[in-house]
């Protein structure tokens, strides 16, 4: 039950952290299309669908969406006119930028708000989280 409640507050934090994320709001999957983009430079777009684990078409759309926002470039490989290669955009990685300070600075103010006590017990929470999470193989990518 606890964790069903940690869960709700960063999903509420995280919702607050990217409230107004100028100049544009992505969805949750192409939050992740972006991430996967950022850790894999130049992935086709068939490996992108495999990465995330989903339909070809689906991604398409994700991608034609975000190139249009100016988050990503999409380009033919040389060696194969059929393969689209996707490239995060800088525009796209000022995106992620701005997400990412905006969250941790809801999460920072969030943290300041606890007494001392508990500083020490949340951090070592949460080093015992990414630890279980590394041993369960769910690292992320």
């Amino acid at each position: 039950m606890a964790a069903c409640e940690a869960i709700e507050l960063l999903e509420i934090m995280w919702d607050r952290g990217g409230e107004s994320l100028a100049p544009t709001a992505v969805s949750v999957s192409q939050l992740r299309v972006l991430y996967a983009l950022e850790r894999h430079t130049a992935i086709s777009q068939r490996a992108l669908g495999e990465v995330l684990g989903s339909a070809p078409s689906a991604e398409s759309r994700l991608c034609e969406r975000l190139e249009a926002l100016g988050l990503i470039h999409r380009q033919r490989v040389h060696t194969n006119r059929r393969l689209m290669e996707l490239h995060l955009t800088d525009r796209g990685q000022a995106c992620l930028d701005e997400l990412r300070d905006r969250r941790r600075n809801a999460l920072l103010d969030a943290v300041e708000a606890m007494p001392a006590p508990a500083h020490t017990a949340f951090f070592e929470g949460l080093t015992a989280l990414r630890h279980a999470v590394g041993a369960c193989g769910r690292a992320p990518d």
